[in-house]
């Protein structure tokens, strides 16, 4: 038995002991609600003065800021300087909930940790590093190298109050349920977590139900849910209205399981509205106002789906 079985176990004999709670946790789980954060890139390259404002028209309260190439808002934050982003934060109620640095890697998110608790932003999202496309005890063993690696990286984590969420990324080392499992296995802190994306997973053959399955298993070790399907993929340039087919309730993705599921475990984490457009950088449609409009869109939908699980 591994140490992710055994705390299964103990937490299910702890659950077997405590008193009948049924209409405690039917209410619990009446008053989940998704935790909404918005991420920058979904805008380009927009000021951050032009995003502010429509950051709380979402129903999100925090952002995920998102450097060159996907957006410009890290880069953003510097040339305004860190009292001005701060005043900005609190004028328009929002705040800082997550910085993504693909353009650091897991290895180097210590240069930004500063940052992150000078502002209160207690999660960094970045991919996996190692060896690509393994299989069984190899890509167990490239998993347990990378999580070896992750230690005094994630003792910096700790210092700083930041969970480093490791999205399971297309043609990475950490891409397959199997890769999560071990990495959650291998880890050597709670400081770090899954960054789930349906995205990603599609390319795997994986489908609604399993999508389910896997929340559920993986409960609040995700501390970000990305709402975002394949649809047309993401990496030719495609007319608009098939692009945008990446999103919540537009493609052919049933996010009724995922819901369910999320709302079954009391899912704790971060739920972000997504998709790339092509080419990164731009908006994923032409004016905030309309970018603003289609993540409400998207979220309709899952809000609807809610009220039905």
């Amino acid at each position: 038995m591994n140490r992710r079985q055994f705390t299964k176990q103990v937490a299910l004999g702890t659950a077997a002991l405590a008193p009948s709670t049924g209409f405690a946790n039917a209410a619990k789980k009446s008053e989940f609600k998704f935790r909404y954060i918005v991420g920058s890139s979904m805008y380009g390259k927009t000021p951050l003065s032009e995003i502010l404002p429509d950051v709380r028209k979402t129903g999100a309260a925090h952002i995920d800021i998102w450097p060159k190439v996907h957006g410009n808002q890290r880069e953003q934050m510097e040339e305004l300087g860190h009292d001005k982003f701060a005043t900005m934060l609190k004028e328009h109620k929002v705040k800082l909930g997550c910085l993504t640095h693909y353009d650091l890697g897991p290895f180097r998110l210590g240069k930004d940790m500063a940052v992150a608790k000078k502002f209160g932003c207690k999660m960094m999202v970045c991919g996996g590093s190692g060896p690509k496309k393994l299989k069984g005890d190899a890509l167990k063993a490239a998993v347990r190298t990378f999580a070896d690696k992750m230690k005094p990286h994630l003792e910096v984590a700790e210092e700083h109050d930041v969970t480093i969420a490791i999205e399971n990324h297309g043609n990475n080392v950490i891409d397959s349920p199997d890769s999560l499992r071990w990495l959650m296995e291998f880890r050597s802190s709670k400081n770090m977590k899954i960054a789930f994306a349906p995205y990603h997973f599609e390319n795997l053959g994986i489908d609604a139900a399993e999508f389910g399955r896997l929340i559920e298993e993986f409960g609040n070790d995700i501390c970000m849910y990305y709402a975002w399907q394949h649809g047309m993929g993401c990496h030719k340039k495609l007319p608009k209205e098939q692009e945008l087919l990446q999103m919540p309730g537009r493609g052919d993705l049933d996010f009724g399981p995922t819901v369910a599921a999320l709302k079954k475990v009391n899912y704790r984490g971060f739920t972000q509205i997504f998709m790339h457009p092509v080419p990164r950088g731009i908006p994923i449609l032409p004016t905030a106002k309309e970018t603003t409009a289609e993540i409400n869109r998207g979220r309709a939908y899952l809000e609807k789906l809610l009220k039905s699980v």
